[in-house]
């Protein structure tokens, strides 16, 4: 089948919904689709846009077999709520002229939208009308939600009513509505969509690439750790992760001079992040860029325990994507959030749960793994098998392509 893809965030970004959203249309093309996509220049997680990409022009061009139309849009430098919005309307805009040529001359027989952005979702159901194509919303979060319980918006303000009037008219429009875990498909039903219309498709791990280490990380040579145990948060440093509490565990924790905390990742916070370790004076706390996605094994096998912090106001209306490949490295995780959600059903038996916001709970959760090597290693084992039986990327594509099947036989 042809299938046209809308989405804000694609490869080269390394980093979240682009793994998803390039892995998806990747192995499409594989099974023998044509997949074309309609995206935005890159530019996450450093909020500009990536060296080589820049210009006000469209650029296409066919990448593992998907043909790929780059958008410019607006992208701040500091992305707060007002601003976000104008990024995410900007690219809407910039997308309409290529999708509406797509729609025409591709004439897929499916369009699939991506959000985050809703802002695209009536561009995706215009060119799906004009295709005469079946629709597909796919939700990575719930944004809305998520930026006003961070505080990028104001609960009661115009933007987030106007947000929320977007979402819930978008909810309803389409043939099909996903998300990414079970919780969060039970709030598209609460919103209004029909339960036959929803779809679980969860995002996965590359269990093939991301395998326990038998052997030290190369990293610990290559960034002087000496000590036994390394604590590590890999990801985005932005609002919604909580992150902070990582800083604040490192502080309680400074007496164990067997332990290194590394923070790998990029974002709007990370210079306020490294600002505040200075000023507190903790030493053994390292911040390094994002690596490439071919040593990702590496450095998630440099963990003795994952750090997966999240505020309690984003709990199920996220689930963090940087899950699924810690527990394909085999570590245990240590994670922020309250017993009845979704992040701690899928944590459940491979890790610690802590409450959001205690950062002493979340210190003495590090240290007792730390001095409990016979756990650790029962966790990290329970964690791999996990991933190889709930998250295997091959498996959950298939069972993709199986719904779009039946959506475009109806």
């Amino acid at each position: 089948m042809r299938i046209l893809v809308l989405g804000i965030n694609y490869a080269p970004e390394a980093i979240g919904i682009a793994i998803y959203t390039t892995g998806l249309c990747e192995k499409l093309v594989e099974l023998g689709h044509e997949v074309q996509v309609v995206t935005a220049k890159p530019y996450y997680p450093q909020w500009q846009v990536h060296e080589g990409f820049r210009g006000r022009g469209w650029r296409t061009t066919v990448e593992h077999g998907v043909t790929v139309t780059r958008c410019p849009l607006y992208v701040p430098a500091r992305p707060g709520g007002a601003k976000r919005l104008v990024h995410h309307a900007s690219f809407a805009a910039s997308a309409y002229r290529p999708m509406m040529k797509a729609a025409r001359s591709f004439k897929p027989d499916v369009v699939l939208t991506i959000a985050p952005s809703l802002a695209s979702a009536p561009l995706a159901l215009r060119a799906a009308r004009v295709a005469g194509a079946k629709s597909w919303l796919h939700i990575q979060d719930f944004e809305v939600d998520a930026a006003v319980a961070t505080g990028l918006l104001p609960k009661d303000g115009a933007a987030a009513r106007a947000a929320r009037s977007l979402e819930q008219r978008a909810l309803r429009g389409f043939d099909r509505v996903s998300s990414i875990s079970a919780e969060m498909c039970r709030k598209l039903a609460t919103s209004g969509v029909a339960p036959a219309q929803i779809v679980e498709f969860r995002n996965w791990a590359d269990i093939a690439a991301i395998t326990p280490l038998a052997a030290p990380s190369a990293y610990r040579l290559e960034w002087s750790i000496e000590t036994p145990h390394v604590a590590l948060y890999s990801g985005n440093i932005a609002n919604k992760q909580g992150i902070e509490i990582v800083l604040d565990a490192a502080n309680l924790l400074r007496h164990r001079e067997d332990l290194t905390f590394v923070i790998c990742g990029e974002g709007p916070n990370r210079a306020t992040l490294e600002a505040q370790a200075a000023e507190q004076g903790i030493s053994r706390i390292l911040f390094h860029d994002l690596q490439p996605k071919s040593r990702l094994s590496e450095l998630l096998g440099l963990a003795t325990v994952h750090l997966l912090p999240q505020k309690a106001e984003a709990a199920d209306l996220v689930l963090p994507s940087k899950l699924t490949n810690m527990l394909a490295s085999g570590r245990p995780v240590i994670a922020t959030a309250d017993p009845d959600t979704g992040l701690a059903r899928e944590v459940d038996g491979c890790g610690v749960l802590t409450a959001p916001g205690d950062a002493r709970g979340f210190a003495d959760a590090i240290q007792h793994l730390l001095d409990a090597p016979a756990e650790r290693q029962a966790f990290g084992t329970a964690a791999r098998r996990r991933a190889e039986t709930s998250w295997d990327y091959d498996a959950i594509v298939r069972a993709f392509e199986r719904e779009l099947n039946q959506l475009v036989a109806v």
